[in-house]
């Protein structure tokens, strides 16, 4: 009995060892298993898919006239095609369109009356626009937009420009010896008084020098300080109005000389645009 012992306990020893080792045999067994299923998924699959490649990638083997099949088209792999990029043409900045200032010259009575008329027929009126058009073409040369108006011209109403001037003549009949020389005014009731003293100013003080005619103050009338074109214009639009001379003693500088007349206005026009302070 007492030598049967110790192979008893080496028998149970054996016994305990390999219940210790049975649970690391089963989990290596099933970690093998899995990764020849794993395995075998991976290379079912890549060969489902080359199935497929194929399929779409080659054409039906079609025959020819002999009634032979055309050999099978190479194996093409398609890939995505890439967008094209769209050149956008580039689109210029539109230039703004330059603002072309604007002056207003009413040529006294035309389109209305033939204003003062002389014994001879000679008329206000055609003085009034000789000159007119003489003062328009030399502003339009020096790159502004000239309007040429009408004494009561239907675009007079809510006009705006940087200034509204109406040329008109005095009368022709003989007054006294003293009825000689020019006059400029603007409206009595001014709404911009600073501009319009400027302008009259300048209009006063060049048409003089160009002309050598004096300044004949005393005989601003009423007609002139309540000009009907001051009220019709936009507030903001600075007016005057000139009378160039007298048709009896100033006659021959009118008629002969309209076109240093047309300078003496343009000078002080001119002077009146030059300065900033003064609009």
């Amino acid at each position: 009995m007492f030598y049967n012992r110790p192979c008893s306990v080496q028998g149970e020893n054996l016994n305990r060892q390999r219940e210790r080792q049975a649970p690391y045999f089963r989990w290596h067994v099933l970690e093998w298993v899995q990764r020849v299923a794993v395995t075998a998924s991976a290379m079912i699959a890549l060969g489902v898919i080359g199935l497929l490649v194929y399929a779409y990638t080659t054409p039906a083997r079609a025959v020819d006239a002999t009634g032979q099949p055309h050999p099978p088209a190479p194996f093409v792999v398609f890939t995505r095609p890439t967008a094209t990029p769209v050149v956008k043409t580039p689109v210029p900045t539109p230039m703004p369109t330059p603002v072309i200032p604007r002056l207003g010259i009413v040529s006294g009575h035309r389109g209305n009356d033939s204003g003062s008329v002389c014994k001879d027929g000679l008329t206000e009126a055609s003085i009034n626009f000789d000159v007119a058009s003489r003062v328009v073409y030399e502003m339009r040369q020096r790159g502004y937009q000239v309007d040429l108006l009408d004494e009561f011209d239907a675009r007079l109403t809510g006009y705006r420009a940087l200034l509204l001037l109406s040329i008109h003549a005095d009368s022709c009949d003989y007054i006294n010896d003293q009825a000689t020389g020019y006059k400029v005014a603007h409206v009595l009731d001014s709404k911009a008084p600073r501009q319009e003293d400027k302008l009259v100013a300048c209009l006063t003080d060049h048409y003089a020098a160009r002309t050598g005619m004096t300044f004949h103050e005393n005989s601003i009338t009423r007609d002139m300080t309540k000009y009907h074109g001051f009220y019709e214009i936009a507030p903001d639009t600075p007016g005057a109005i000139i009378e160039i001379g007298f048709l009896y003693l100033d006659r021959p500088i009118l008629t002969q000389r309209a076109d240093l007349v047309a300078q003496g206005i343009v000078d002080g026009l001119m002077c009146y645009l030059a300065a900033p302070s003064g609009r």
